[in-house]
């Protein structure tokens, strides 16, 4: 009977034990959250233009690591938090690299696109007043020409103007349909497509 009163007396202090080292757990596992949520949102916004998928991924790292914490589970909740500050660093290299890669190619595009659209509106001038059209382009396909090029240059200035507030995404994907509309102008004209522009 005594030895039995011991079990439970030994069982009694090793189930506070293992609460209190689960308690203990609780506000280093709410300081690893608030620093997991403040080293994401430092970095959020500029991830958001970029690699708005690898947010997501350690959004989720959070909540779970919140739903640990809201189940009590404070260990799991500390582990799981504590691995985020590295990921959020993954996320902003990964941010860094997408925007250096998406500045390069405005750069030469930018480099390029302007002079092709100067030749164009060059082109365009000495066609409209030609009294004869070369035998490959008839009234037709030289009005549609110039849409083309008007089409060019407006979304060319839309390019420019959200390069210009930083959203590189929407700057590059209307750049490249400006060279696009660009290289089928010049086919329809008969002109020379530069080598560069028929490349990526």
């Amino acid at each position: 009977m005594k030895s039995k009163r011991i079990l439970v007396a030994v069982l009694c202090v090793a189930l506070g034990i293992a609460l209190m080292s689960c308690a203990s757990n609780k506000e280093p596992a709410a300081a690893a959250i608030k620093t997991a949520e403040d080293a994401l949102n430092a970095v959020k916004g500029e991830a958001m233009k970029y690699v708005p998928d690898k947010v997501k991924a350690v959004e989720d790292a959070i909540t779970a690591a919140k739903g640990s914490f809201d189940k009590k589970d404070y260990d799991t909740a500390l582990n799981t938090a504590k691995a985020i500050p590295d990921k959020v660093k993954e996320l902003a290299t990964a941010a860094a690299t997408k925007k250096a890669e998406l500045t390069k190619g405005w750069e030469e595009l930018s480099a390029g696109l302007p002079k092709m659209l100067d030749a164009v509106k060059s082109r365009l001038d000495i066609l409209s007043k030609s009294k004869k059209l070369p035998a490959n382009l008839d009234k037709a396909k030289l009005e549609g020409a110039k849409s083309g090029y008007e089409a060019a240059v407006k979304m060319w200035d839309d390019a420019k103007t959200h390069f210009s507030g930083g959203n590189l995404t929407d700057a590059m994907a209307k750049a490249a349909t400006v060279k696009e509309k660009t290289v089928e102008v010049m086919k329809t004209l008969g002109m020379q497509v530069p080598e560069a522009a028929t490349k990526g």
